[in-house]
């Protein structure tokens, strides 16, 4: 391919032995697909240029901000919108099930209009993409897109929302919090901890997010955050201290280190060291 004609493939999985969703980030200039399917639903954004998508007998357009949906199974094209404009886009290929977990009834959602106008979930999608396509942690992808994605079912389906009470939601939450901390290095999945708690991942995610403000993979973070500071201030290395508190390297620990203490782990080590002196 050349400069202009780029796909990325990234697997992700959902928890640490969950099963894996693919993730596509791609910019043509005159690339046409072939007319072609997916066993899962295809959900992209587009962040760039102008596309045309062939499907149901129709011909949908998009551009920037635009959220489009593609049923299981059903086939469909794509490529350049105009002559001289590419298109760039991110995609996710969600298994069904990932959409139902927020709504009633065992049918798989039906989207009458596939291509959708909702640019708060469109950003949400984008990042989410984006932060998960270079770091594919497995708590972060469980606890980010399957809550986008039953967004996405309970805002723009045919399908009717589950009740949004969780009982227990509190103690709940507290459960979750306690197991993540004591298993930090190796978190439990979401799905394997809902199960515990006869929920579906919706509700946990649900129940915590309303107790403790944050996501659990967040929660996590700032918790391994909260133990690195300590080994840091002892004269750990940074990438020795990531390990140890269970980020994926030394990048993850530098980028959650300066979300919640605006400084890198090695600019915090130096300086707690230099007071020290």
């Amino acid at each position: 391919m050349s400069a202009r004609e780029q796909a990325l493939w990234t697997r992700a999985r959902l928890g640490r032995c969950g099963p894996p969703l693919d993730l596509l980030t791609a910019r043509f200039d005159r690339h046409v697909f072939a007319p072609h399917e997916h066993a899962e639903f295809s959900i992209g954004v587009c962040v760039g240029g102008s596309e045309v998508i062939d499907y149901r007998g129709g011909r949908l357009r998009l551009g920037p901000g635009s959220i489009v949906v593609l049923a299981p199974d059903e086939m469909h094209t794509g490529g350049p919108g105009t002559t001289t404009e590419g298109y760039a886009y991110r995609a996710l290929y969600a298994d069904p099930a990932l959409l139902t977990d927020g709504i009633l009834g065992a049918a798989l959602p039906h989207f009458r209009e596939p291509l959708l106008d909702d640019a708060e979930l469109a950003v949400a999608l984008r990042a989410a993409h984006t932060q998960l396509s270079v770091c594919p942690d497995p708590l972060e992808v469980e606890s980010r897109l399957p809550w986008l994605l039953t967004a996405l079912a309970r805002r723009h389906s045919t399908s009717s929302p589950a009740p949004d009470e969780i009982p227990g939601a509190a103690w709940v939450a507290h459960a979750v919090r306690d197991r993540l901390a004591d298993e930090l290095l190796t978190p439990p999945s979401l799905s394997s901890l809902a199960a515990d708690f006869g929920l579906s991942r919706y509700q946990l995610l649900r129940a915590f997010r309303t107790t403790m403000g944050i996501p659990p993979y967040a929660w996590l973070a700032q918790y391994r955050v909260t133990r690195a500071r300590g080994l840091l201030e002892a004269g750990g290395r940074p990438a020795e201290v990531a390990v140890q508190v269970g980020f994926a390297d030394q990048a993850h620990l530098t980028r959650w280190f300066r979300r919640v203490l605006g400084v890198t782990p090695a600019a915090y080590r130096n300086s707690v060291q230099d007071r020290g002196r």
